[in-house]
């Protein structure tokens, strides 16, 4: 396969991930800050800025964080590459460049969202029209991977895609759960009660993860617990250990690769899938979650820069 058409692939498979993750992300910064009993409501939109890794271009554009702000920033900012706008319009670019490489129903989900956009980008902005633009990104994105499911061949094209969505999809989950920690709650005492239950429940909800809580935990949504699923229960398709455990499976499984250039990405993505395979998550509470998931954070960049090179994109 070309480099050109794996790297199209790969980023197609990533900005559609991505589109999904930042609709996530307003969604959990929504729900957290409807829960606050104080005026303060700041730290929420200010935590979903810094977990979009966009601090920099948006304090170079604005001043001051509040709500319609941001969610313009994040949704149709055509200046942020990593607005949920932006992503489909990239996402389309990656797939008409490989658009022989894809099956019909694959260029109908993208090529149908991008179509749809406008309808959503040049509306007057509402708190209804955002919940529904919110949950068409979701049902577009699921679509799609849906789609690629059901009419690839398991060839390279379809490893390449896989691995791209879910490297992706181990930064976002990473980033989501250390929102966080950018949350300032309205006072230390705060920490364990009421709005802090809702907050965790509200990283669970966005996740699509309260039913899998209940089945696994069965209880009071605790904070150690919702960490656990999300890092180290592979039986969770949004958990950390799951993505790389199909990270490791799809690279493993690209046939046309030279052994020597990709074994440093591979080296990279297994011994990150044995350290989430094998962790404790007491042991990370203890050490800093904070730490732990900048440290996954950095690891996945560095692993898809190292399949950049492996690959020759």
């Amino acid at each position: 396969m070309l480099a050109r058409t794996a790297e199209s692939l790969f980023w197609l498979a990533r900005y559609m991930e991505r589109a999904d993750y930042v609709a996530r992300l307003l969604q959990v910064a929504g729900h957290m800050s409807a829960v606050r009993v104080d005026s303060d409501r700041r730290s929420e939109w200010e935590s979903a800025i810094i977990a979009s890794g966009g601090s920099l271009p948006y304090f170079a554009k604005h001043a001051t964080v509040d709500e319609a702000t941001v969610i313009d920033f994040l949704a149709f900012d055509r200046d942020n590459p990593s607005s949920i706008a932006n992503c489909i319009d990239t996402a389309r670019r990656n797939a008409r460049t490989v658009r022989t490489a894809l099956t019909t129903s694959m260029w109908d989900a993208v090529q149908g969202a991008w179509q749809e956009l406008p309808r959503f980008r040049d509306a007057p902005k509402n708190a209804d029209l955002l919940n529904d633009f919110l949950e068409w990104v979701r049902v577009r994105v699921d679509l799609f991977h849906g789609v690629c499911s059901n009419s690839m061949l398991r060839r390279d094209s379809f490893y390449f895609l896989r691995t791209g969505q879910f490297l992706e999809r181990a930064d976002n989950v990473a980033r989501l759960l250390d929102v966080k920690y950018h949350v300032r709650l309205p006072q230390v005492s705060d920490v364990g009660g009421v709005i802090d239950y809702y907050q965790w429940l509200a990283i669970l909800r966005v996740v699509g993860a309260r039913r899998a809580y209940r089945v696994l935990y069965k209880g009071r949504v605790e904070p150690a617990q919702v960490a656990e699923l999300l890092i180290t229960r592979s039986v969770f398709p949004r958990s950390l250990a799951f993505c790389y455990q199909q990270i490791t499976h799809h690279l493993d499984a690209i046939e046309d690769q030279d052994p020597v250039r990709v074994a440093e990405a591979k080296r990279c993505a297994h011994s990150l899938y044995a350290d989430l395979r094998y962790a404790s998550v007491d042991r990370i509470i203890d050490t800093g979650l904070h730490e732990f998931l900048t440290d996954v954070i950095e690891r996945t960049e560095a692993l898809g820069t190292q399949i950049a090179v492996g690959h020759l994109f």
